[in-house]
């Protein structure tokens, strides 16, 4: 469970994820020491990532699609099996037509076209639709702590 403070140190290191510890303690009344102790409680416990966000397109990546999932059985055991494939960047279960969508990197065309048909071939997943990303507009994680 994370509280209002947590929250502001969430919201103030998506907007400077290299902001200092004691900037952050000045900002929200606690010590320096303090402020280290809940980032850490934060990252441990999986609420938070401290990363450097890429365009991938930008850093040499071929190919980003996004991939969206019918599944055949448990949604969940299909996306443990999805999420422990190192092409899957990002994975959700969602509403609507497909039960997951995940983002996917590939070097080229041939390397999605193989990715596509291993997860097609699964006898889990009923289709799989891909969505290539030609350029990215936004990409934005800073929605905050609600």
């Amino acid at each position: 469970m994370i509280d209002d403070i947590d929250r502001t140190i969430i919201e103030l290191l998506q907007a400077d994820g290299r902001m200092p510890f004691t900037r952050i303690a000045a900002e929200v009344g606690l010590t320096e020491g303090a402020i280290r102790q809940r980032v850490q409680r934060l990252t441990d416990g999986g609420v938070m990532q401290i990363v450097a966000v890429t365009d991938p397109l930008s850093v040499g990546v071929r190919r980003v699609a996004m991939v969206g999932a019918r599944v055949r059985g448990d949604v969940e055991e299909t996306a443990a099996a999805l999420a422990a494939l190192d092409e899957v960047e990002y994975l959700v279960a969602t509403t609507g037509r497909y039960d997951l969508m995940f983002e996917v990197v590939a070097d080229d065309d041939e390397e999605l076209l193989r990715l596509l048909s291993r997860l097609r071939s699964r006898d889990d997943v009923v289709e799989a639709e891909a969505f290539v990303c030609l350029k990215l507009f936004k990409q934005t994680f800073a929605w905050g702590a609600r």
